[in-house]
């Protein structure tokens, strides 16, 4: 199976960077093993060096002895003491060089042995006086001599074996000395190759590429030019054209969009004719219910009145009784042909935009639905904003006007409060009142659900399904919050532009 160019080039740079990986590797072995070499080296010099050093000393202070001795100046002596004290320096000194090697440093314990055996006999020289005997001065320069001469005899064993390990040491320095400069120049040549491969397996991907980019750029003009059409086609029926096609006949995945879409607007415009002749068959209802209806509605709770009016005083408490009854069935059957009718009104009319300010709307809502005996309370300050202004008074009413009619109390404080989001406003319009059990907080906002007995003529069960329907006309949400006795607060969003 043939690699793909990615990971062509992914080997081949990954052998290159193996090839230079190893070529620094074998480099820093090669100059590390040459470094240790050449530290050894240095150190047989030193160690070397150092043996001459003591020797040097011990003779130093061997002719501060015997230059007192024949001239009995202490200058001398104040020799032969530098020449002691650098002794034990360089003694321990060439001791510490000589501690990875233990056949030296058994010689250096011995030849310890004998530098202070020397040193004593040359305190003792050093302690004669001028009227010792020449035969003691005598016997103590003979035994210096003898044992100058196995000290120098020891010395020289142990400069021999060091400089037997220099000459192995120096031999292995020479070996990586050619060997290092080898490695690296065969590992530069590697890499120098492997290099050149991939710069010309490179160039052939490149000149593949370029000739690719060539064909893809001709089919992006090609693809870019159809898309563009099908943009126009989405634009057009955005503005509600549905009867635009698109006239593209290649068989590929376009070409089959295309053809979906065109089938698409097809069933739009299908879809939209029927629709519109359901909203005239619905705006004939509307018309039918707010005329033919309401007129024999009209009528009948007129002859009702007519026969209070002329009758009322011969008929019985019972009579009187289901007469009210009446009045409240034809009461509450008029709110509910006015609620169904304001509910398909909804997202129907032109909204009118322009500047409202909340809290005079509010103000205008309250004085309508609030009776004195409810306090009003608002925050300090209440947003202006671009909307329709008849969308957002319906809200506010409805809400204002069920917190005064729900209340269980004929007196009570409704709180309006808004909070600012990043798109829209959050209002809330709260209450004191009997508060909403958790289990009814979505039925309300369905249509005829009421917490109210049904037979209450003001009670219809549409306002919160109407308020519901403009918020969600407007895009926002609403819901409430609420516990059974502790009051019940809707909180609605109002997007801070208009919804188109």
């Amino acid at each position: 199976m043939a690699l793909q160019t990615k990971t062509k080039l992914y080997i081949g740079f990954a052998i290159a960077a193996s090839v230079l990986l190893l070529t620094a590797v074998a480099a820093f072995i090669s100059i590390q093993q040459l470094s240790r070499r050449t530290g050894r080296v240095e150190h047989s010099y030193r160690v070397m060096q150092q043996l001459k050093d003591v020797e040097l000393r011990l003779k130093d202070a061997r002719s501060g002895v015997r230059g007192f001795l024949l001239t009995r100046d202490s200058s001398y002596l104040r020799s032969y003491e530098e020449a002691r004290a650098g002794e034990d320096r360089d003694f321990a000194q060439a001791q510490q060089l000589v501690l990875d090697n233990p056949a030296q440093a058994r010689r250096l314990d011995t030849l310890e042995t004998m530098l202070n055996a020397e040193m004593r006999l040359f305190g003792e020289l050093t302690k004669t006086t001028a009227g010792s005997t020449n035969a003691a001065i005598q016997t103590g320069l003979d035994t210096d001599r003898q044992s100058m001469r196995a000290i120098e005899r020891l010395l020289a064993r142990a400069r021999a074996s060091e400089f037997g390990l220099l000459a192995e040491r120096s031999a292995d320095q020479e070996m990586y000395e050619s060997l290092t400069p080898a490695v690296i120049l065969l590992s530069a040549a590697v890499a120098i190759v492997v290099t050149l491969w991939l710069f010309w397996r490179v160039g052939i991907e490149i000149s593949a590429n370029e000739q690719l980019r060539t064909e893809l750029a001709a089919t992006n003009a090609s693809v870019a030019r159809r898309i563009g059409i099908i943009e126009h086609l989405a634009e057009q029926v955005v503005q509600g054209d549905y009867k635009v096609k698109i006239s593209d006949r290649e068989q590929d995945s376009l070409g089959n969009l295309a053809a979906s879409l065109n089938r698409m607007t097809q069933t739009l415009d299908d879809t939209f004719g029927a629709l519109e002749k359901r909203n005239r068959e619905l705006d004939q209802f509307a018309y039918v219910a707010s005329h033919d209806l309401k007129a024999p509605l009209r009528g009948v709770s007129t002859v009702v009145k007519w026969i209070e009016d002329e009758q009322g005083h011969e008929l019985s408490p019972k009579m009187q009784e289901y007469f009210g009854m009446m009045k409240g069935r034809l009461a509450r059957l008029e709110d509910l042909i006015n609620g169904l009718l304001a509910y398909a009104r909804v997202g129907r009319t032109q909204q009118k935009l322009e500047d409202v300010n909340v809290e005079r709307l509010v103000h205008d809502v309250a004085d309508l639905v609030v009776p004195p005996t409810f306090e009003l309370r608002l925050p300090d300050r209440l947003p202006t904003l671009v909307t329709d202004r008849l969308s957002l008074q319906q809200v506010f009413t409805n809400l204002l006007s069920n917190a005064v009619k729900y209340h269980h109390t004929g007196l009570g404080i409704i709180t309006v409060g808004c909070r600012e989001l990043e798109h829209a406003y959050e209002f809330r319009v709260q209450d004191d009142g009997p508060g909403i059990a958790p289990e009814y907080h979505e039925k309300i906002f369905l249509m005829f659900q009421t917490l109210r007995d049904r037979h209450t003529a003001e009670s219809t069960g549409i306002g919160l399904s109407i308020v519901k329907k403009i918020i969600d006309e407007q895009r926002g949400r609403i819901w409430v919050e609420s516990a059974a006795g502790q009051g019940a607060a809707f909180v609605f969003t109002w997007p801070k532009s208009a919804a188109a």
